[in-house]
């Protein structure tokens, strides 16, 4: 993946979660809540991309 898409890619998300935080009403607890999940996805996604975790596609959830 190329760094400017990578940067792209981290700039879309970063608005897009002010967005959220910033115009939509919601409990502070809530927005804890998913501002903690959406950073823990992005530093996952961020590991798999630079190759420190392996492909991400071959994890399964459940049986």
């Amino acid at each position: 993946m190329p760094l400017i898409q990578l940067v792209i890619v981290l700039v879309v998300v970063g608005v897009v979660l002010w967005v959220i935080n910033s115009y939509i009403p919601m409990q502070s607890t809530i927005k804890k809540i998913l501002n903690v999940v959406v950073i823990i996805v992005v530093i996952v996604w961020l590991l798999s991309v630079f190759g420190f975790i392996g492909d991400l596609s071959k994890i399964r959830i459940g049986r």
